[in-house]
């Protein structure tokens, strides 16, 4: 492993297995490399499997000890065991990975143990990106999007995954083989499922650290507003990845050009009759292979695709407009106290004045 990748362990899940065996509780490890960051989910009995495999294929123990087994408590009744626990698991996983001899990092076992490429392919991206070897992948995404900071990162993965839906979908219009556009659909609906599967995970992540509290209201607000600009961006990509348009392309053989259409008819065949202001307007890649129909469903996209962002801005105005109401409500509040201030200050004065008064008298 590269010595600039970060390893960390911040939480822990109880996991049921569903054959009803008995629970045991799992080690969130999160990874973080240059291209993303991964959330492997190990036991404590595979932490003792990696220790016993390393120490024999290096022929020395690892530089940290592996936390003992105790018989007396379980981490399932003991949240002091599992805190304990994680620290030393957490400990004993960075001595390995920050230590100065390699060896018992770059053995199978441990980039087996992090889902990590083989080291003949350690550098490639793909292989990262791709998360090679990811087990359970569903289960790791669920415990990132619980933890405050991997939840961003994984929102960060979701952007790119509808980035990458986004420049699949423009390849696909711009096709003029079936077989491309074919490619770059089915690509295209990859990245989406893959997106709206982050999407879920990180909605029920942000419900999870709400309810524990464990960052702001103001922060909560903001990562609620990612994630409504993240579903209308994913819902719009859907819709426009199941348009007319993409069926015709890939059911039809090829739609002819303007120049094979003037090659065709002929010369005579383009020319218009009568007085025309103006050169015509020329195609886009959009609307150059489209019909009547066609092109009446793309300006109907459009169309509900600038609804969408005219009801967006103007939910981000009436939430604007409500903290202005709220800021000036509070305003007239501090106001109304000052005011009261002043009028409890002048009767306080004139009292004042009436005891110097009664003493000046005494004397």
């Amino acid at each position: 492993m590269q010595a600039h990748a970060e390893i960390s362990i911040p939480t822990t899940s109880l996991h049921t297995p569903a054959d009803g065996s008995k629970p045991y509780t799992l080690y969130n490890i999160t990874l973080r490399l240059p291209v993303r960051t991964l959330i492997i989910q190990k036991r404590y009995s595979e932490f003792a499997t990696l220790h016993t495999t390393l120490t024999s294929l290096v022929g020395s123990p690892p530089p940290a000890s592996l936390p003992a087994k105790t018989w007396f408590k379980s981490t399932l009744t003991s949240p002091e065991l599992t805190e304990d626990r994680r620290r030393q698991l957490e400990a004993y996983l960075c001595a390995i990975a920050e230590s100065p001899d390699r060896r018992w990092r770059d053995t199978p076992a441990w980039r087996s143990f992090l889902t990590l490429p083989p080291l003949s392919t350690a550098n490639s991206a793909a292989s990262v990106r791709g998360g090679y070897g990811i087990p359970n992948r569903d289960a790791a995404n669920a415990a990132a999007a619980e933890d405050p900071g991997t939840w961003l990162d994984l929102h960060g993965e979701m952007k790119r995954d509808l980035q990458e839906a986004r420049r699949f979908l423009a390849k696909r219009d711009a096709a003029t083989e079936n077989a491309v556009a074919l490619e770059a659909g089915s690509a295209a609906k990859k990245a989406l499922v893959k997106a709206g599967g982050l999407l879920t995970c990180l909605r029920d992540g942000l419900k999870t650290i709400e309810s524990a509290r464990r960052i702001g209201d103001g922060e909560i607000r903001r990562r609620k507003d990612l994630l409504a600009a993240a579903r209308v961006d994913r819902e719009d990509l859907e819709k426009l990845s199941l348009t007319i348009f993409a069926t015709a392309k890939a059911t039809a053989k090829g739609a002819p050009s303007a120049s094979d259409k003037a090659a065709l008819f002929g010369a005579a065949a383009s020319k218009t009759r009568g007085r025309v202001l103006g050169a015509p307007l020329p195609e886009t890649e959009q609307t150059r292979e489209l019909d009547n129909e066609g092109v009446a469903q793309l300006q109907k996209q459009l169309m509900e695709d600038q609804d969408r962002d005219v009801e967006a801005l103007g939910k981000i105005i009436r939430r604007q407009r409500e903290m202005a109401e709220g800021i000036d409500r509070e305003v007239m509040q501090h106001i109304e106290i000052l005011d009261h201030v002043n009028a409890q200050a002048d009767v306080l004065g004139s009292k004042v004045g009436v005891a110097k008064k009664r003493l000046g008298g005494m004397s």
